[in-house]
């Protein structure tokens, strides 16, 4: 499920306007409904390994932004199944697709999910120090 991050803050911040004034602490935010929750949560669990996570981080460094599933095997330092096994999960989040050319699947990243995580707890990042 693909939700748009922006729609969702503008409708939030809707829905729960009556109830901003019980808030402790000011206006703040509206909670993520179920729904998003789930969703961000799902992509999350996707990035929950760190295979994947450097499988994420080669497709984003690459100069062409797509790698072959062959060339998966060196990035990642595992067999050939288990790579297989985390692309199919970083598929099933919708992270990344693939093109099949010839006999080989190339993939590449979906920036709008990628987005969806980046935007998923507000435009501004607390920093320390």
């Amino acid at each position: 499920m693909n939700f748009n991050i922006a729609l969702y803050r503008q409708l939030s911040m809707h829905r729960y306007a009556d109830r901003m004034d019980q808030l402790c602490c000011g206006p703040g935010v509206a909670p993520i409904d179920d729904t998003v929750a789930d969703d961000l949560a799902a992509l999350f669990k996707a990035l929950g390994d760190p295979v994947r996570v450097r499988m994420l981080a080669a497709l984003a460094h690459d100069p062409a932004r797509q790698i072959c599933a062959c060339d998966f095997v060196a990035i990642a330092g595992k067999s050939q199944p288990t790579v297989s096994h985390h692309l199919k999960l970083l598929r099933e989040a919708g992270l990344i697709r693939g093109e099949r050319r010839g006999t080989w699947i190339w993939y590449s990243l979906v920036p709008e999910r990628l987005d969806e995580i980046a935007g998923a707890f507000g435009d501004k990042v607390v920093t320390h120090g």
